[in-house]
């Protein structure tokens, strides 16, 4: 089961990464040409988190079965300097997490804003933010700290 639950979300992550990108450089089109916020915009705004949260469940879900991680919390003080185990004990699920609150922020507020500008300049800020916290917690197989090939 946790091989199944890696790959899943190994797989649904090209899918967060998509719909954060399609998202950010709709709302950057929509914020500079000034264009109307549709409610395919706004169905986009709502996949998007969606899709995040989906990636979530799945990423909690592999945290809590993890060896790596399981390794992590009952050799602390050793697994503290072993750079692969902190990163999954720690780093990556801190800022995924973050990640997935600033998507959720990101979302509610220009959900709620008034003007089609405000809409989209939201999406774009908040999303672009998410974006690059996420870039930097995915284990890419270029990383130095820990490397993961693209699809497990």
């Amino acid at each position: 089961m946790y091989q199944t639950l890696l790959e899943c979300h190994s797989f649904i992550r090209w899918f967060v990464l998509v719909s954060l990108l399609y998202s950010i450089y709709t709302a950057y089109k929509g914020y500079s040409q000034k264009l109307p916020f549709t409610k395919k915009n706004n169905l986009l705004r709502h996949w998007t988190a969606t899709i995040a949260h989906i990636q979530l469940v799945f990423g909690i879900l592999v945290y809590v079965q993890s060896p790596i991680v399981k390794y992590f919390w009952k050799n602390f003080k050793e697994a503290i300097q072993n750079l692969d185990a902190s990163f999954f004990g720690i780093i990556h699920i801190v800022l995924m997490l973050l990640a997935i609150v600033i998507i959720t922020i990101g979302s509610a507020l220009a959900k709620r804003k008034l003007s089609d500008e405000q809409k989209f300049r939201t999406m774009f800020v908040w999303f672009s933010i998410a974006l690059v916290i996420i870039f930097i917690a995915i284990p890419w197989p270029f990383s130095p700290i820990a490397n993961r090939p693209y699809f497990r």
